[in-house]
């Protein structure tokens, strides 16, 4: 038998743990991920942390009907267990609004916010960007995104939006831009996009709720193909953030955690929003995703 020295063993070591990093297994000796890691948007620049608090469950019904003071202990408590990163959109009537109260008070550099604005005809860009920011009481937008980019031709569709943002750039109203896709005709259009720090993008491990040819078809979406899509704006340095990862709440706790598992371990996500009523739903899904990531 074969006895190995000291420096032999460690050279061992060394090298497997070389091949375990460049497969994305995580080496021996790893720090533990987390839940609530601030992590890089692909190359764009702009950390958040992994989980987000979503103001859009049913077009923001469900977070309106907590009201104003309860909506706001469900953000505060979301913000002391780690969550710094907030998203809601201009079609969520009033999430801007409340959102902005309920982050009152804590430090600007604590949290980031994503917006998403709907790209109409006959409304002034800038005009608009404004508007939100005001509602939400910031100076600025960490991300903002076209929203419900829905056609295989919506990158030409929305230029004068894309120019309203990329000016809103230059005058710090905004600091990465992006979009939020529905449909595999939109979706295609997102690997090799220049324009794009960052795509939000529909991800859960069955298909409820994600994207097929038709962007709002009752059909479950076509799981393979947007993976490939995640995984090749992955490679070209773009952020990914998941959207449905509860199937639009109807999914159960088992689900619940195998769509997280999916999406991070599978899809390979760097983001994840999850809209919540509860305290214990902020606990679950925390627990969701430590879970996925272990």
């Amino acid at each position: 038998m074969t006895r190995y020295s000291r420096r032999s063993f460690l050279k061992t070591s060394i090298a497997a743990g070389a091949v375990l990093g460049v497969t994305g297994t995580q080496p021996l000796f790893a720090e533990p991920q987390t839940a609530t890691d601030w992590v890089e948007l692909g190359h764009s620049g702009v950390k958040v942390t992994r989980l987000a608090f979503g103001t859009g469950s049913v077009g923001g019904q469900v977070q309106r009907n907590l009201g104003q003071a309860e909506f706001t202990r469900q953000v505060r408590y979301a913000y002391d267990h780690g969550i710094r990163f907030f998203e809601t959109a201009e079609s969520y009537d009033d999430m801007h609004r409340r959102l902005g109260i309920a982050l009152e008070g804590l430090p600007r550099d604590s949290y980031r916010i994503m917006s998403k604005v709907t790209t109409r005809d006959g409304v002034d860009p800038q005009a608009k960007i404004d508007e939100l920011r005001k509602l939400a009481r910031t100076e600025y937008f960490d991300i903002l995104l076209l929203h419900w980019q829905h056609t295989g031709t919506w990158p030409v569709e929305s230029l004068r939006w894309q120019d309203g943002i990329a000016e809103a750039q230059h005058r710090g109203a905004v600091v990465k831009r992006g979009a939020s896709v529905h449909g595999l005709p939109a979706l295609r259009q997102v690997p090799g996009n220049k324009w794009l720090d960052v795509a939000m993008i529909r991800v859960n491990h069955n298909g409820t709720h994600m994207d097929a040819e038709e962007h709002d078809a009752p059909v479950l979406g076509n799981v393979p193909e947007v993976v490939s899509h995640v995984r090749q704006v992955r490679k070209e340095g773009m952020g990914v953030i998941s959207m449905k990862l509860v199937g639009e709440g109807v999914f159960n706790h088992q689900d619940r955690q195998a769509a997280m598992r999916f999406a991070f371990r599978t899809a390979g996500v760097q983001s994840v929003t999850v809209g919540y009523k509860t305290t214990g739903e902020i606990d679950e899904a925390i627990n969701n995703l430590n879970l996925a990531l272990a």
